[in-house]
């Protein structure tokens, strides 16, 4: 089925509870074609916040990050399907043999292979243990991923361009570390401008902070489309 990704817009519903998840929703006032609920809320809301959200006719990245063995990922998405969600995240780092466990148990659910998380530089890989730089562990886990059979990655828009130049038609590549041009970047070290991340090459960017921390998050959501939508 062919993939619609809306207006691209990812807005990051990640907050501490249903009460302040509500309020951030019905503040975007529904510009953003998607939401991502994050592990915060899910750990304390449970899968009904995911359901009932579907049920209103809202399209949900449900962002886990999930990373365990084979198949304790695979039950688990397969519980993630059967709640309505369209995407869901798991770790790369996780092997190939995890990753397809996940496909194989995802139905119609899109499975997001988590690269590098935007908060690392090569500084945080060394202490680690992880082999970059950045860009090249991105791309060799975004090939495992393909090879996987995943749906798409998640990476910082710096990779997009790297990752759209080895990916397969209809590959997505979603990027958080996205930040308006008059934003500060937060905890994330791998940042740019929605409009450079779609020029790059991304499909979907994910927004938090830049939204609900905005006077007016749907005139900021607003803002966002409308830079994704403009000419490169």
């Amino acid at each position: 089925m062919p993939f619609d990704p809306g207006n691209r817009l990812i807005a990051a519903i990640d907050t501490p509870g249903r009460a302040e998840a509500d309020q951030l929703i019905e503040q975007l006032g529904g510009v953003p074609s998607w939401i991502k609920l994050g592990l915060e809320l899910f750990c304390a809301e449970g899968p009904a916040v995911v359901t009932e959200h579907v049920a209103r006719g809202r399209r949900v990245m449900l962002d886990l990050k999930l990373h365990d063995i084979p198949e304790t990922v695979a039950r688990a998405t397969a519980r993630v399907a059967a709640l309505g969600a369209e995407l869901l995240t798991v770790h790369a780092a996780g092997s190939r043999a995890m990753l397809e466990a996940a496909v194989r148990a995802a139905g119609a659910l899109r499975v997001l292979a988590v690269t590098v998380l935007t908060s690392l530089d090569e500084a945080d890989l060394g202490l680690i243990g992880a082999q970059g730089p950045v860009r090249e562990l991105v791309v060799r886990r975004a090939r495992l991923a393909i090879d996987a059979g995943c749906a798409g990655v998640v990476t910082s828009p710096r990779e997009a361009a790297a990752v759209r130049a080895i990916a397969p038609p209809g590959f997505l590549i979603v990027t958080p570390g996205v930040r308006p041009a008059d934003t500060t970047a937060g905890d994330q070290k791998r940042v740019m401008t929605p409009r450079e991340a779609r020029a790059a090459g991304a499909d979907l960017v994910v927004v938090g902070r830049p939204l609900h921390q905005a006077r007016d998050p749907a005139a900021a959501a607003r803002a966002v489309v409308a830079e994704l939508a403009a000419p490169a």
